[in-house]
């Protein structure tokens, strides 16, 4: 036999250039057996020998996936609710008020020339305190109408979820 034609097809091969004709001639000569075959071409043989037993997928292998498939779960949708999709905007909101407070009371703490000890700022007390529940009106006014916004963004976001 012409062992010479056999290197070249195994190079090639190796190399992934062959057809599936010259791979079948690999097949069918290395599953002649060992018998009158150069040494160096016997390691080859479990290869080959591997290779034509995995083939086929079996006959039954469109069943078998199909099967693997219906036992899966299905998995159902849930709906999120306006508040569930907020959660993270309201605790990012808390945390940007909590670290301004702290650095706040933390800047205030730090000055110390804001300390009134004598009857000479007794005034200046008064002036702050007036100008504190001015600003305390100011806010709770403001609170008051965002909140009444908040509800009928609140309603009309709700009655248009609704109608789609």
């Amino acid at each position: 036999m012409d062992y010479k034609y056999i290197e070249q097809l195994l190079d090639r091969y190796f190399e992934c250039d062959t057809t599936l004709q010259e791979e079948q001639i690999l097949k069918a000569f290395f599953a002649q057996g060992t018998d009158g075959m150069p040494e160096h071409l016997v390691q080859y043989v479990p290869l080959f020998s591997e290779l034509s037993q995995k083939d086929t997928l079996g006959s039954d292998f469109d069943e078998r996936i199909i099967a693997m498939t219906k036992e899966q779960t299905i998995v159902k949708a849930r709906v999120v609710s306006l508040k569930e999709r907020l959660r993270p905007l309201f605790a990012a909101a808390a945390m940007v008020a909590i670290i301004l407070t702290l650095g706040g009371a933390i800047n205030q703490s730090f000055k110390q020339d804001d300390v009134w000890v004598d009857a000479n700022h007794y005034a200046a007390i008064e002036v702050a305190a007036g100008d504190a529940a001015v600003a305390y009106e100011q806010t709770a006014d403001s609170l008051a109408l965002g909140k009444d916004g908040f509800k009928k963004t609140m309603t009309d976001s709700v009655s248009t979820e609704i109608l789609n």
